[in-house]
Parts: structure tokens; C-alpha cells; sequence
């Protein structure tokens, strides 16, 4: 954890190929970029991996981190981190579900966070996701989704109630930044 409460303190991964952690110099940018944001709020980890980016926006001031991966070994790692860095039970929620379903669950449910980050594997279709989101699903308005992707995908300025403010690209990774309207 680079910054804020749990400074310092190392988390565990896995060793799986399948698996890219969001390297440590786009996590630092990208959490200068969305302080303000993040502060007292509420931050979805969707496409969690072992929930780095989750635990660093916890430690840098959200209230409340959900994660949300679709592997049971994932999970279990995030629980482990959570447990570690001494994240009480009520600040973070672990769940295991494919993206997709987990936002048709919450379209249903109305809940919301204030900033959601997407990080899928590269080869994934985002398309099914990004359709939740141009309908505001999980994200109060106002809000910030940051999607994660590599630097040659490229995604509309505008889709449904989503609008980019912000591209940033790091080597081979880009985060692109939007606000629901």
C-alpha cells in the first residue's frame, strides 16, 4: 500500500499469469487524480484481483471498499489482505461474481458508490459492462468510473449518462476516466 492509513504494509497475490495488478506508478497517479473523490466516499473494486486498488483507496480515505471477483482464490486473497492491513469487517465486502451479473443485481437493488474502478482482463468484452454503466447503474450521480485498459483500446467520449474527463496512459496500460451526468 503506497499512501494513507495502511502505508507500507504488503498485501498477497498470486503468481497466475491470468492475473496483471495495476502497477504501483498508475495506482499513485491515478489516486492523485481522484482524491477529492474518494475522500469519506464509497469505492467498487469490480474485476478485483487480489484488491490492491480497493485497500489503497480505503487506506487513502473511503469509507466503505467493495470488491467484486469472479475467482473464489481471489476472493480469499482479498480477505486475507483485508484481515492484514486490519481493514474491520463493515469498510470491506468481499464478493464473488462475474462483473455483469453483480451489476444486474445491483441495477435492481439501486445501490451506488461514488467512484467505481473497472479493471478486467484486456481480453475481456467490456461491452456488456460498459452497457450498465451508460444506464448509471452502481455510480451516484456525480460519480467517477475509472476503467482500466490497455493503451491501444480506445472508448467513446460520451456513452449514455457516462462522460470522459480524463485519458491517462502509462507504457502500455490507459485509464480512462468518466462522470455520470
Amino acid at each position: 500500500v503506497t499512501e494513507g492509513k495502511h502505508r507500507g504494509k504488503y498485501l498477497q497475490s498470486t503468481t497466475s499469469q491470468k492475473i496483471r495488478p495495476t502497477a504501483r506508478r498508475i495506482r499513485e497517479v491515478m489516486f492523485r487524480i481522484l482524491f477529492r473523490r474518494i475522500r469519506a466516499g464509497r469505492f467498487l473494486d469490480l474485476c478485483a484481483g487480489a484488491g490492491t486498488v480497493g485497500i489503497e483507496a480505503i487506506s487513502r480515505g473511503a469509507i466503505v471498499g467493495t470488491f467484486v471477483e469472479r475467482s473464489a482464490k481471489m476472493c480469499s486473497f482479498i480477505k486475507k489482505n483485508l484481515e492484514s492491513v486490519g481493514i474491520k469487517e463493515g469498510h470491506g465486502e468481499v464478493i464473488e461474481m462475474e462483473a455483469a451479473p453483480f451489476l444486474k443485481n445491483m441495477g435492481k437493488r439501486r445501490r451506488v458508490w461514488d467512484v467505481v474502478y473497472y479493471d478486467p482482463p484486456y481480453d475481456a468484452n467490456y461491452d456488456e459492462v460498459l452497457t450498465f454503466f451508460a444506464r448509471g447503474v452502481a455510480i451516484r450521480p456525480g460519480g467517477t468510473l475509472v476503467i482500466e485498459h490497455h493503451a491501444e483500446m480506445f472508448f467513446p467520449e460520451k456513452f449514455g449518462v457516462m462522460k470522459r474527463w480524463r485519458v491517462l496512459v502509462q507504457g502500455e496500460t490507459a485509464l480512462s476516466f468518466y462522470e455520470r451526468k
